[in-house]
């Protein structure tokens, strides 16, 4: 059973590796995107398609940034805690070419005490 202590500790590190994610991208930095992801990490982009491992996913992410898309925003974004160490961001989303849905991004909490991706599941809607 989680504690509330561990709760706070994990939501914590989700939030601010979150914000760590949005300001990377929002300062085109696609390297600081791909490293919010472990090194397997699966991302599935609909319509783009799914990015294995933080290779991938840091070609996508530098191509998206290369392409224009900035100004990323999550709307009212959700986190469900699973376990005292896993937790889920679900929202809307939107940029300045784009909007769209995250389904499920599955935040990890790591031995150091931070949060990465492990999955992340997101469509483009507009």
């Amino acid at each position: 059973m989680t504690t509330p202590t561990e709760t706070d500790a994990l939501v914590t590190a989700v939030n601010e590796g979150s914000a760590r994610w949005i300001a990377a991208f929002n300062s085109g930095d696609a390297q600081g995107c791909a490293e919010a992801y472990e090194g397997d990490a699966v991302m599935n982009a609909h319509p783009m398609g799914t990015f294995n491992g933080r290779t991938e996913i840091l070609a996508f992410w530098t191509k998206l940034i290369g392409d224009g898309f900035a100004e990323v925003e999550y709307i009212d974004p959700q986190v469900e805690v699973l376990d005292s160490s896993k937790a889920v961001i679900k929202a809307s989303w939107k940029m300045n070419k784009a909007k769209g849905i995250i389904h499920r991004e599955l935040w990890v909490l790591q031995k150091d005490g931070t949060a990465k991706l492990r999955a992340d599941d997101f469509e483009v809607t507009g």
